[in-house]
């Protein structure tokens, strides 16, 4: 139905919810109540001082009347639709519910808002309790301890004598395990309860890493300048582990080398000209098409425009650098979807492979990806090389359509709703769907 045609259905709501009889405002503004009757079933058109007295006898703006719900919250209704597809719910009428029912839609497009948030709480958390080194490593001293402790216990319980010296040392171990074991649940205890600041402490290197660059937002304004790294080591690299910070060089080198290659003015050029596109940005460029993903992964908001994610795995699959979008959330741990682009070019070397995807239990937002795998390092003489595989990742605007069909993937198969998949290499903990 157009928007247009509701300004009568509008009135009507909004006078029923103030508890004005029909004939009260037909007297307020001036005509007679079977004329308002019929604006209020949608069959007399209402416009200039008319609409402007009915407006203030009810005591709301006269664009609220005429043109309902905001684009935000019709947009946030057409999202919670397309979340569940199978519901049947009546997209032609979307407008028709915000404008009459504009306290109802607010509350459903919240409600999804906050089932979206608490799904990625799980997503991350599931992926914590699987993957998690440090929690796997402390569950492991702990089962391990106790396993000691009920075997010098099992000792000291059976019947008979027990030579004085050997029962000091069960005493004496039994203290020993106990007390260790204290200490591991503490330690366990806190690494659970830690905020993520001092979660990314106890993490591991990786983890340190990906703390240190999120809270930089992926941008050196230094290694923009060509300063020395050493400076930003002392800046970024406090309070990391010494593993962590030889991960984090390591980032700074490549931001600088990238950022000297393909200075930011020159990307923020070609950015008016071809968006984010990776590969014509390469053309345009000159530079190769990974060196472009991650200097558009390493722009800030105001340059960039439009957000981008990157993942950068290494040869055995593993993600090596993560820059995730809300639509497009990453793994933590581990390997991410072996159907992600980012996989597939590890088997098609140098090929720059396009996308789009739709991640399952997602929000069904679409994104375009490109991805390429390139070699690590120099070659070398009778060595086969290693690949690296980049991935950039780009919301797809409402106003475009995909280039071909999308596909669905997931984000780890932990959490991945998709039965049938030749890529599953362990079962989901969510329903089928």
């Amino acid at each position: 139905m157009p928007k247009d045609t509701l300004t009568g259905s509008r009135i009507r709501e909004r006078r029923i919810a103030q508890g004005v009889r029909q004939a009260e405002l037909a007297r307020i503004a001036g005509i007679s109540a079977s004329y308002l009757n019929l604006i209020e079933h949608n069959r007399r058109r209402i416009g200039g001082k008319l609409l402007l007295d009915i407006a203030e006898a009810l005591g709301v703006e006269p664009t609220h009347l005429t043109e309902g719900a905001g684009a935000a919250l019709i947009a946030g209704l057409r999202e919670a639709a397309s979340d569940l597809p199978d519901a049947g719910a009546e997209l032609d009428r979307t407008d028709e519910f915000a404008g009459r029912f504009p306290g109802w839609a607010a509350a459903l497009v919240a409600t999804r808002a906050r089932v979206a948030q608490l799904e990625r709480s799980v997503e991350v958390l599931t992926d914590r309790m699987t993957h998690d080194p440090q929690l796997a490593a402390s569950l492991h001293e702990m089962l391990s301890t106790v396993t000691a402790i009920r075997s010098a216990a099992s000792i000291l319980a059976e019947p008979g004598d027990i030579d004085p010296d050997w029962q000091s040392r069960f005493h004496r171990n039994i203290y020993e395990d106990s007390a260790r074991l204290a200490e591991t649940s503490r330690g366990l205890v806190t690494y659970l309860e830690a905020d993520n600041e001092q979660a990314t402490e106890t993490g591991t290197p990786q983890e340190e890493l990906d703390g240190a660059l999120e809270k930089a937002e992926h941008h050196i304004p230094e290694l923009e300048q060509q300063a020395d790294v050493a400076q930003v080591m002392t800046r970024l690299g406090r309070g990391l582990s010494s593993a962590a910070q030889s991960l984090l060089r390591a980032w700074l080198e490549r931001y600088a080398a990238d950022a000297k290659a393909l200075p930011m003015n020159d990307l923020a050029k070609a950015l008016t000209a071809h968006g984010t596109d990776a590969l014509a940005l390469s053309v345009a460029l000159d530079q190769p098409p990974t060196r472009v993903m991650r200097r558009l992964a390493a722009m800030p908001a105001e340059v960039l425009g439009d957000p981008v994610g990157l993942a950068i795995c290494d040869a055995s699959g593993v993600l090596s650098y993560r820059k995730p979008l809300p639509d497009f959330p990453m793994p933590r741990f581990g390997a991410a979807c072996p159907l992600w682009p980012l996989y597939k070019a590890l088997n098609r070397p140098y090929a720059v492979l396009s996308a789009d995807l739709v991640q399952l239990g997602r929000s069904g937002a679409t994104v375009r990806v490109e991805a390429q795998a390139t070699p690590v390092g120099p070659p070398q003489a009778n060595s086969d090389p290693l690949f690296e595989a980049h991935m950039l990742v780009r919301p797809l605007p409402v106003s475009r359509e995909p280039a071909s069909p999308s596909a669905d993937v997931g984000i780890t198969c932990r959490i991945c709703p998709r039965v049938k998949c030749i890529g599953r290499r362990e079962p989901s903990i969510l329903s089928a769907l």
